[in-house]
């Protein structure tokens, strides 16, 4: 099973079955390049080059890099925001702003920078499904996902999830789901906890 996770950063990672159990394995995924897949996706790479130099996903798929593709097509479709919109990302959260004023459809361009990321997300989940050969499933973790659920349940997550052309076939079969329990993170680290409390008394006892 594969496991990415856009917010404040972009985490990834993955699980693998032992026969009897999963075991999950790290990855510094997120700061793999980004690759784009159409000519508004090269825009926005040679946007953000200008601006990084090496340019990761973690750009693009983050809460910061929801930030990051909202300028990009502010200067592409060399749009305003109004005062009102200015004002409430100065005054908190950019990126929450963004979320809502998108989810909304009170700012074109916010509802734009959802699609655009939705689509992006897609594409990347669909990578790291190929790479993991995750035939167990896709799971979008992180505080975004959650937030923009109607977006991805659209047809441009699934679409940009799915297209890769010969491998189009494995990808049908292999599930997406967002995590919707917030205390995921926390569950799987008491977890590990637990587990590593449980093989240190182990060592105790055999000795």
């Amino acid at each position: 099973a594969a496991v990415i996770s856009a917010g404040t950063g972009l985490g990834v990672a993955g699980l693998y079955w032992d026969g009897e159990q999963h075991h999950p394995f790290a990855s510094e995924g997120g700061h793999t390049d980004f690759s784009p897949s159409n000519e508004i996706e090269i825009a926005l790479l040679e946007y953000l080059t200008k601006r990084f130099g090496h340019v990761s996903w973690e750009r693009v798929l983050s809460g910061p890099g929801l930030v990051n593709i909202h300028q990009f097509l502010m200067e592409y479709k060399q749009a305003k925001l109004s005062r009102e919109h200015e004002d409430a990302m100065h005054a908190g959260d950019p990126a929450v702003v963004i979320t809502q004023t998108g989810l909304s459809e009170q700012c074109k361009i916010c509802s734009e920078t959802l699609d655009l990321f939705a689509s992006l997300y897609g594409s990347e989940a669909g990578n790291w499904a190929l790479k993991v050969m995750a035939t167990g499933g896709v799971y979008l973790g992180g505080g975004i996902a959650p937030k923009i659920l109607e977006r991805l349940k659209g047809k441009v997550f699934m679409s940009a999830f799915l297209e890769k052309g010969r491998m189009q076939k494995i990808l049908e079969e292999i599930p997406a789901k967002v995590i919707l329990n917030d205390r995921a993170a926390l569950l799987g680290a008491a977890r590990f906890a637990l587990l590593d409390q449980k093989q240190e008394r182990l060592k105790t006892c055999s000795h």
